[in-house]
C-alpha cells in the first residue's frame, strides 16, 4: 500500500537527520511528562520513534483514503443552504479518520487530550496531507487557534476550548479580514464593546474566513472606542451561536473543499483573549507566523503532488516512439521541479525548526519566570532566534508559494492538452497551488516582512561561518559560487544604503531578498550535499543557477531597470 510519509525519500531524508533534541527536551518537560502520561517518551530516541510512527499513519491516511477522495471533495465543494455551511461528503470522511487516529491536537497538549509535538513533526503532517488534498489542509490546520488560545488565554479557556479541538468536536477560524481590511490589518473596524456587568460582545462583519463555519472563533476587534490604528484592537474567543449569521461563502477557483465565509456578528458574546490592546500587534502577528508557515508546508504538498504526476506521465506518454520522459526538454523540465523542490523543502525545514526554537525558547523562559530563576542566558538567545525565525518565516511563504505556482504550471505544461482537462489531476493541483501566494499574506508583503532582515545582514553569522569551513572535493567550488553570491550581495548592498533613499531601497527589496535566499538556501544544500551523495547533484544545480540568477538580480539593482517604479503614480496614469 502505498504512504505518503514513506515513499518521499527526501522528507525521510530531512525527518533521519532531524536535530531538534533541545526542542523535544523543553517539549516534554525534561521528560518529566512520561510519570504522567504513559504513552509519553523517555528519552529522545523515544520521542523519534513516536514521531515516525505517527507520521507513518499520516502517510498512510493520506495516500490511501485522503487523496481517493481529493477529486470527489474538488467537485461537490464546501455547500451553503439556510445559513449553514456543509462540508463535501468526502472532507467529513477525512475529518472523522484523523480524529480517530488522534491528529486533530497534534501540537496541543497531553493534559487537554493533544500529542505535545514540536511544530516541526507537525508541518510534516501537514505536508503529506496537502499532497493528498491541499483544502484539507485548511482545517486540519487551524488547530493552531487552540495553539494560541493555550499561549495566551487563561486555564477556564484552555479548559473549555482546547479539549475538543483534540477530539476533532471543534474546528476554528481566524476572523481577521474585513472587507476593507485586507492586508491592512490596522483598518479593522468590528467593534467589541462591554456591558455594564463587563461582558464582551462583537458587532460587524469578517470577510474571506477560511472555515467560517467552525466552532470556535478568534475575532480581532476594535476593543479601544476613538482609535484607528492596530493599539486599539484586541483579540477574542467566541462561540458560533445564532447571532454568528453566514452571509455567503465565496465560489473560488480552487480548494473547493475549504469553506471561505463572509460572517457577521450580530451583539455576539465573547472572551477576551490576553490582554486588551494586544490584538493584532502580540497575538495577531504569532498566529500569522504560524499560519504562514502552513501555507507554506500546504504549497509544498501540493509542489510534491504535482511533481508525482509530471514524472508518472510523462513515463507513460509516447510521443516519436518513446516516452516523452526521455525527451531532453521535458527531463530538463522535470529535473529543475525536482531541484526546486528539494532545495524548497530545505529551506521550509531550518525554517520550521526556527520557529521551535523561537517557541520553546519563550516557554522556558516563562517557566524560570515562574521558578524564580535567572534567564538573561536565555533571553539574549531568544533574541537572535526570533530575528532568524522572523526572516525564514516570510522567506519561506515567498519561495515555496511561487515555487509552488511554477512547479504546478509545469507539471500541467509536461500533460499538454491532457492536463487542461479535469479528468487528471494536474488541473485541479494548478487551481489548488494559485491561492498559496495570495492568502496569509502576498507574496508582495513577504517581501517587505522579509526586507528587514535583509538590510540588516542578520544571518551575517551564520554565513561568516559557512565561508571558513572546508567543503571538500567538488564542493569546494561550489563554496566558492557561494562566496561570489555574498559579494554581489554585499556590493548591491551598500549600492542601495548609500543612496540614502528609502524609496529606492523598498523598490529593491525584492531582488535584494531574493539574492539573500539564493545564499542561505544555497548553504543549506552544499551542507546536505557533504553527508549525502544523492543531494550533490541538487547542490550543484541549485548553486549554478542561482550564481546566474544573483548576477541578473544585481543588474536589476544597479542599473536602476525599475526606478521607474519610483514615478509609478505617472507613468501609469
Amino acid at each position: 500500500m502505498p504512504n505518503f510519509f514513506l515513499d518521499n525519500s527526501d522528507l525521510q531524508f530531512h525527518f533521519n537527520k532531524l536535530d531538534i533534541k533541545e526542542v523535544v527536551r523543553i517539549t516534554e518537560v525534561d521528560y518529566e511528562e512520561a510519570k504522567k502520561y504513559n504513552y509519553a517518551p523517555v528519552n529522545y530516541e523515544d520521542a523519534i520513534e513516536n514521531y515516525r510512527k505517527v507520521l507513518e499513519v499520516t502517510g498512510d491516511l493520506a495516500a490511501n483514503f485522503i487523496a481517493g477522495r481529493a477529486a470527489d471533495v474538488d467537485i461537490e465543494g464546501a455547500t451553503f443552504s439556510d445559513g449553514k455551511v456543509a462540508y463535501a461528503k468526502g472532507t467529513q470522511e477525512n475529518l472523522k479518520q484523523l480524529s480517530q487516529a488522534d491528529l486533530m491536537g497534534m501540537i496541543l497538549p497531553r493534559k487537554y487530550g493533544g500529542l505535545n509535538f514540536p511544530f516541526t513533526i507537525y508541518m510534516m503532517a501537514v505536508e503529506t496531507l496537502s499532497r493528498a488534498d491541499a483544502s484539507l489542509m485548511n482545517v486540519f490546520g487551524l488547530q493552531d487557534i487552540a495553539d494560541t488560545i493555550k499561549k495566551f488565554g487563561n486555564e477556564d479557556q484552555r479548559q473549555e476550548f482546547i479539549p475538543k479541538f483534540c477530539t476533532g468536536e471543534n474546528t476554528g477560524a481566524m476572523a481577521l479580514t474585513e472587507p476593507d481590511a485586507g492586508s491592512d490589518l490596522q483598518a479593522v473596524k468590528l467593534q467589541a464593546y462591554q456591558n455594564d456587568k463587563g461582558q464582551w460582545f462583537l458587532r460587524g462583519v469578517k470577510r474571506f474566513i477560511t472555515n467560517g463555519n467552525g466552532e470556535v472563533h478568534l475575532v480581532l476587534a476594535r476593543s479601544e472606542a476613538g482609535t484607528k490604528d492596530g493599539r486599539g484592537l484586541s483579540m477574542f474567543v467566541c462561540r458560533t451561536d445564532k447571532t454568528v449569521v453566514i452571509r455567503r461563502i465565496e465560489h473560488k477557483l480552487g480548494i473547493h473543499g475549504s469553506p471561505t465565509c463572509e460572517l457577521q456578528f450580530n451583539d455576539t458574546p465573547a472572551q477576551l483573549v490576553g490582554q486588551r490592546k494586544f490584538g493584532l500587534i502580540k497575538y495577531v502577528l504569532d498566529l500569522m507566523f504560524r499560519a504562514r508557515m502552513g501555507v507554506s508546508a500546504q504549497a509544498l504538498g501540493i509542489s510534491q503532488a504535482a511533481y508525482e504526476e509530471a514524472v508518472k506521465y510523462a513515463r507513460e506518454r509516447e510521443q516519436f516512439g518513446k516516452a516523452i520522459y526521455n525527451i531532453p526538454v521535458i527531463a530538463n523540465m522535470l529535473i529543475e521541479m525536482r531541484v526546486m523542490l528539494e532545495s524548497n523543502r530545505s529551506l521550509f525545514y531550518s525554517a520550521a525548526k526556527s520557529v521551535d526554537i523561537k517557541e520553546k525558547l519563550e516557554e522556558q523562559i516563562e517557566k524560570l519566570k515562574v521558578e524564580g530563576k535567572s534567564f538573561s542566558e536565555e533571553n539574549n538567545r531568544l533574541k537572535q532566534a526570533t530575528k532568524i525565525a522572523n526572516f525564514l518565516t516570510p522567506i519561506s511563504k515567498y519561495t515555496l508559494t511561487e515555487s509552488a505556482n511554477k512547479i504546478s504550471y509545469d507539471a500541467l505544461q509536461i500533460h499538454g492538452g491532457t492536463g487542461y482537462m479535469k479528468e487528471f489531476k494536474v488541473e485541479r493541483l494548478t487551481r489548488d497551488a494559485r491561492i498559496t501566494n495570495i492568502y496569509e499574506g502576498t507574496s508582495q508583503l513577504q517581501i517587505v516582512a522579509a526586507a528587514g532582515g535583509v538590510i540588516n545582514d542578520v544571518m551575517k553569522e551564520f554565513f561568516e561561518a559557512k565561508e571558513i569551513h572546508e567543503y571538500k572535493g567538488g564542493l569546494t567550488r561550489l563554496a566558492n559560487h557561494l562566496k561570489e553570491i555574498r559579494e554581489i550581495y554585499l556590493d548591491c548592498l551598500k549600492y542601495v544604503i548609500d543612496k540614502k533613499d528609502t524609496s529606492f531601497q523598498d523598490v529593491a527589496a525584492k531582488d535584494l531578498v531574493e539574492l539573500y535566499s539564493y545564499l542561505y538556501i544555497g548553504y543549506l544544500v552544499l551542507d546536505e550535499a557533504e553527508i549525502e551523495s544523492k543531494k550533490i547533484f541538487i547542490a550543484n544545480r541549485y548553486i549554478i543557477n542561482s550564481l546566474a540568477n544573483a548576477r541578473k538580480n544585481a543588474a536589476s539593482i544597479k542599473n536602476e531597470l525599475f526606478s521607474d517604479l519610483l514615478h509609478a503614480d505617472k507613468i501609469l496614469v
